[in-house]
């Protein structure tokens, strides 16, 4: 079988061009002899892999000098443990919940002080970002949480909170790389890799300086401080080695692709073919709010949970893989990533008429 277009939320496809080089260095990498995945992670080649990865991103999101970038296992998930556990000195925190992913880290964050739900659309069924009122911050947060694009749901944050000098936390998993970023409007930005620049199974962490500190709480595993990891260059333990060179190797053809402005000039003209035609079909019709839909991920529905079961079955017969919706959401979702050419998308867009035709 040839390659499908895969629109899986995560893990979801990689550049095939990154796939031939991965497929070409898996026995030998560079000369050595070796697989990236055979080799110490203290060797001076992984050292190198590590350091030239750090730098291109740095490059890719014009990471400013005071902020680390840390290259970490457990994924996105385990940061909703790990952040409370670094930053809450005074045991308070802000959240700002507008899906899935940041209603969980909300509910993890209360096992560790005080998280306030700042703001909520989940009355709303998550289709938007939620209206949220800066003075409403709390004076002694340590932070304020957003996750900044929600795979689940579709939505993404069209301007960002003002939170003066209150750190700004921000999962960005499922937009990582696809537009630019003002790095020093956050005190720290992370996200998993697996849905947008890597395998599955890296988290990385980019955090101001000051944020990086000793008096993290008592109960935090060493492992799990940013400041061990930062001091050992992301190294303090074995890390995820063979998708940190995945990684570098998506970082060098972001480059190659004329960087962010380039990913988000592409991105938009991808999301634009979908949303213009769920915009005027008579079948199919988007879940999120205009305003705040993700350039991402785009949710939908039939609104007859057969003809959506149907719908999925037959696509996935032409080569247009993993449109089921979220178990929690149901109907249909295209993850439309960095990876993800014009092609598949005038592909899907193309059978959805076709569908709608023969449906109607």
């Amino acid at each position: 079988m040839g390659r499908v277009f895969n629109f899986s939320a995560g893990p979801a496809m990689l550049p095939e061009e990154v796939l031939k080089t991965a497929a070409a260095e898996m026995l030998d990498y560079n000369g050595s002899g070796m697989s990236v995945m055979e080799m110490s992670h203290r060797s001076a080649t992984f050292k190198g892999i590590i350091e030239t990865a750090e730098q291109d991103i740095r490059d890719l999101m014009s990471i400013p000098d005071n902020y680390r970038v840390l290259f970490l296992q457990g994924g996105a998930t385990q940061q909703f443990a790990a952040i409370p556990m670094n930053l809450m000195r005074n045991k308070v925190a802000d959240y700002i919940v507008s899906g899935n992913w940041s209603k969980k880290a909300f509910k993890e964050a209360k096992l560790y002080g005080t998280a306030n739900l700042v703001a909520s659309s989940e009355d709303e069924n998550f289709t938007r970002v939620p209206d949220f009122d800066s003075a409403a911050f709390s004076p002694d947060a340590d932070y304020v949480y957003i996750c900044q694009n929600e795979t689940v749901y579709g939505t993404r944050y069209t301007h960002l909170p003002e939170t003066g000098d209150i750190p700004l936390v921000s999962d960005v998993s499922s937009m990582f790389l696809s537009e630019p970023v003002d790095v020093s409007k956050y005190g720290l930005i992370y996200g998993g890799v697996q849905k947008n620049v890597g395998p599955a199974g890296v988290v990385i962490v980019i955090v101001r300086d000051d944020l990086i500190r000793e008096d993290v709480l008592p109960f935090t595993p060493t492992i799990m401080r940013y400041k061990t990891q930062a001091d050992a260059g992301s190294l303090s333990n074995t890390p995820p080695a063979y998708g940190i060179y995945v990684c570098g190797l998506v970082f060098k053809w972001l480059k190659e692709q004329g960087g962010l402005e380039a990913m988000q000039k592409r991105n938009q003209e991808k999301a634009a073919l979908l949303y213009d035609y769920l915009d005027q079909s008579k079948l199919f019709s988007g879940t999120a709010q205009k305003e705040f839909r993700s350039l991402m991920n785009v949710p939908f529905v039939t609104g007859d949970a057969d003809l959506d079961a149907k719908f999925i079955a037959e696509a996935k017969a032409r080569g247009l893989e993993s449109l089921k919706g979220h178990r929690s959401v149901g109907g249909m979702r295209a993850s439309i990533y960095n990876a993800m050419p014009r092609e598949g998308v005038e592909a899907l867009v193309a059978f959805m008429e076709e569908f709608e035709k023969n449906n109607a």
